[in-house]
């Protein structure tokens, strides 16, 4: 049987609900939405530790957190897995391609791809005078390499005056077509120009949008700025204290204090999804053109989500949905409904499911080291599950969390101070109520926290002797792992 191409499409700190397909009121994704009427739209899907690093650690290995070591956010740790997503690829027979983002240390480090074309947007890390010249960002990044030679050696992608991790916003300074969401685009395309033809391929096309900077082109920009947006989601649990202290730093974990700045963040956001979302339009164009497009699996995903101001937060580690849900689709023949259309799984699935999923999808076999699950066969049954729940951290300083999520409710632990939330989903998607003190679901309340026991009996930190929650262990960013798995 002829092996089927493989496109996965990532974004970066793309919200779950941020889809048209997903009800949103305000984004327009008809390409995603397409994607999503092609195939089948996972709508309880999750970034287990939701910041880049270790998200992508998930994707690209497979493993839990537990397993793969990153348990929160660390720049500068090797990456040294004997398994990986593109490595397996590989091995099966497949020309292995990534474009765009990798984030991962060393900068160049291949992770089993034949080939990388690197963006990995701004990263300070990268950039600091102490780095070696070969390490830079400023020399090692493609697109970085390619702007200065398009308009000259002092041009950066951040010459609008943003940052990385800011919440302000305002248009892209330069031509369309030199926007970085546009080179992946472009250095995707024409992949499909130059690939060997007598084997698959397996291409990841990896944009950093919609992270900050939020700088889409103009165009967007004039789309939500006319439009009335839905305000973020605050409830009856929030402190603003944090927001007093923080709402006036550029890029405070708050967001802005000013109203008005909310709504630009807003603008901004939604703008760099919208254009994410034609230039992925423009790359299946291309891969119809090349008539890969009816015989190619499609998956899309993103690392994380962003808080966006709801509940007066911004960026992503935090448990609540803005931060840790995600969407994911996957599109291609087989995938879709009886009636030859779209249909929706409510399944738990994760971003350790997507490197089985693609090697599924390619006939290779699983290495023993992956936790996650193949998706493909709730693309034939969206009954299927691969699990009843699923265990999400972060460690964040005093605000270091765990949490267990299922279809239908959450329960988050905050190690630090011991502070417990409970959410019903089901009929709260917004987190509005934290139900932690309604007697009515404590006996639900106690099964989640006993899962959560469970799950963080024998941890190195200390954090659940078996039988209890120990609050004030000390968070680790790196867990200590076999040597063999960096």
């Amino acid at each position: 049987m002829k092996q089927k191409n493989i496109i996965l499409i990532m974004t970066d700190q793309l919200r779950g609900d941020c889809l048209g397909c997903m009800g949103h009121p305000d984004v327009k994704t008809p390409f995603l939405d397409t994607l999503a009427a092609r195939g089948t739209l996972f709508d309880r899907a999750y970034s287990a530790c939701p910041t880049c690093i270790p998200a992508r650690a998930a994707l690209h290995t497979g493993m839990a957190q537990e397993h793969h070591g990153r348990v929160g956010y660390a720049d500068g740790v090797s990456w040294d897995y004997e398994h990986t997503m593109a490595g397996e690829l590989s091995v099966a027979g497949y020309y292995t391609q990534c474009v765009g983002k990798m984030h991962v240390h060393p900068l160049r480090n291949l992770l089993g791809y034949d080939h990388v074309e690197l963006h990995d947007g701004y990263l300070h890390y990268y950039r600091y005078s102490d780095v070696p010249w070969y390490e830079s960002q400023k020399v090692a990044d493609d697109y970085m390499h390619w702007l200065k030679n398009e308009k000259g050696i002092d041009a950066d992608v951040i010459d609008t005056g943003m940052e990385c991790n800011g919440w302000v916003a305002r248009p892209w300074i330069y031509e369309e077509q030199l926007h970085p969401t546009n080179w992946v685009t472009s250095r995707a395309v024409d992949f499909l120009r130059r690939r060997d033809r007598s084997k698959p391929f397996f291409l990841t096309v990896s944009y950093l949008r919609p992270h900050p900077p939020f700088d889409a082109p103009k165009y967007y920009f004039d789309m939500y700025n006319a439009m009335d947006l839905r305000p973020p989601a605050v409830g009856g649990w929030e402190s603003s204290d944090g927001l007093d202290k923080s709402g006036r730093i550029f890029d405070s974990g708050t967001g802005p204090a000013d109203p008005e700045l909310i709504r630009q963040a807003q603008v901004g956001y939604y703008a760099c999804i919208t254009h994410l979302d034609h230039q992925i339009g423009r790359l299946l164009q291309a891969l119809v053109d090349d008539k890969c497009y009816e015989d190619s699996m499609i998956l899309f995903t993103s690392d994380h989500g962003e808080q966006l101001c709801d509940h007066h937060l911004f960026r992503k580690a935090m448990p609540y949905e803005g931060s840790a849900h995600i969407p994911m689709i996957v599109s291609g023949p087989g995938s879709r409904g009886a009636d030859g259309f779209g249909q929706v799984c409510h399944s738990l699935v994760e971003l350790r499911d997507v490197m089985p999923t693609v090697l599924d999808m390619a006939g290779a076999p699983v290495p023993s080291s992956v936790d996650g699950k193949s998706m493909l066969p709730m693309t034939q049954n969206t009954d299927h599950k691969i699990r009843d729940d699923l265990h999400g951290e972060h460690s964040f300083g005093e605000k270091s969390n765990h949490w267990i999520v299922t279809e239908h409710d959450k329960y988050i632990w905050f190690s630090q101070t011991g502070q417990e939330q409970y959410f019903d989903l089901s009929t709260d998607p917004q987190e509005l109520h934290d139900r932690i003190n309604d007697s009515s679901v404590k006996n639900r309340i106690d099964t989640l926290r006993r899962r959560l026991i469970s799950e963080l009996d024998g941890r190195e930190e200390g954090y659940s002797d078996g039988t209890k929650l120990i609050a004030g262990k000390g968070p680790v960013n790196i867990l200590t792992l076999p040597t063999s798995n960096f």
